[in-house]
């Protein structure tokens, strides 16, 4: 009893149990285990039920290794084509439960049980080496598949590897490469989701926009920036950042530095004082804050880097155009450079 209320804690072994009997009840099911058609006046062998058992263990063994590459492969098409997270998970742990239940069911009705005490020979014993040899011999001359069944493991290991192999290379090297490039080039003009350009004189001071670079995947993880303005006096940017926000307007990367999320929120204070903070971009998730005055400089919260600024520039038409590539690696700090 613990705070009122009973502990029910399953004994020892039950599990076991309870898994054994479903794998009796598949057998069953399948004609394992069903004694076969006795003949008026004949005695039919015990061990005939045995034999039934594992000839059906088997046909069941190479269905569940068959099955693995096929689940395996719907794990990688999923995974380039559709990654979507609660369809990855349960396809790579069907695939694990197969393995699992092949496993499970060769050690039990294909693996030679036996337990015994006998006296060690000496070694080097000629005698004893071929009694050895001929015991594990007779060990598997009860597996009547048994070339289908390595290739059926093997096959079914291949697939298993790929299916774990993938994710990996994937998250392998050149990650770094691959969050460092973003689509902003110097001269792309910014637009909005809709591919409209956005002009300088559309920024404005208290309220922020979300900007794209003209024709490219507004996918793209690097791809949306945050445009806000403000006064031009209040800026403290690095000395190399300096003609970074022209008119006070300035762009940083949209995904947050901690978890990837996307930043929503922008505090931009109503009446300015020495004991108010200045204005930041906020993420909406773990509530990172990022100050927009000073290089997007992490503020409060979790996030392990500063936002990554893209530097701007107008054109003789007022549309906001990049000046160059961004600053740094966009992303959580984990997955790249932590500077």
């Amino acid at each position: 009893m613990r705070n009122g209320h009973e502990s029910h804690e399953q004994p020892p072994g039950r599990a076991s149990r309870i898994w054994k009997a479903i794998v009796m009840l598949l057998l069953w099911r399948l004609g394992g285990l069903r004694s076969p058609r006795r003949d008026e006046g004949s005695d039919i062998d015990p061990s005939h039920r045995e034999v039934g058992a594992a000839e059906w263990a088997q046909r069941l063994v190479l269905l569940l290794l068959a099955l693995i590459p096929v689940v395996a492969l719907g794990f990688v098409a999923l995974f380039v084509f559709d990654p979507n997270t609660q369809l990855l998970g349960a396809s790579l742990g069907l695939v694990l439960a197969l393995a699992a239940g092949a496993l499970v069911l060769a050690g039990r009705w294909l693996v030679p049980q036996e337990t015994s005490v006998e006296p060690r020979p000496r070694a080097g014993d000629s005698e004893a080496i071929k009694a050895v040899y001929e015991r594990a011999a007779q060990g598997v001359q009860g597996i009547t598949r048994r070339r289908l069944l390595v290739s059926a493991a093997g096959v079914a290991g291949a697939g298993l590897t790929a299916a774990v192999a993938i994710p990996v290379v994937a998250l392998g090297p050149g990650l770094d490469d691959q969050l460092s490039s973003t689509p902003w080039r110097a001269g792309r003009a910014l637009v909005d989701e809709h591919g409209n350009p956005i002009l300088a004189a559309s920024v404005i001071e208290g309220s922020f926009l979300t900007a794209f670079p003209r024709g490219a995947d507004q996918e793209n993880l690097g791809s949306p920036v945050v445009l806000v303005r403000v006064d031009p006096g209040s800026l403290s940017l690095p000395a190399d950042r300096a003609g970074w926000a022209p008119e006070g307007i300035l762009a940083y990367s949209k995904i947050c530095t901690h978890a990837a999320c996307a930043i929503s929120l922008y505090r931009s204070p109503l009446s300015p004082s020495t004991q108010s903070r200045g204005p930041a971009l906020v993420c909406p998730c773990h509530y990172s804050t990022f100050d927009v005055l000073d290089g997007g400089r992490v503020e409060f919260g979790p996030a392990g880097r500063p936002l990554p600024q893209l530097p701007l520039t107008i054109d003789t038409g007022g549309v906001l155009r990049a000046g160059g590539p961004m600053s740094g690696p966009v992303g959580p700090a984990w997955w790249g450079d932590s500077k």
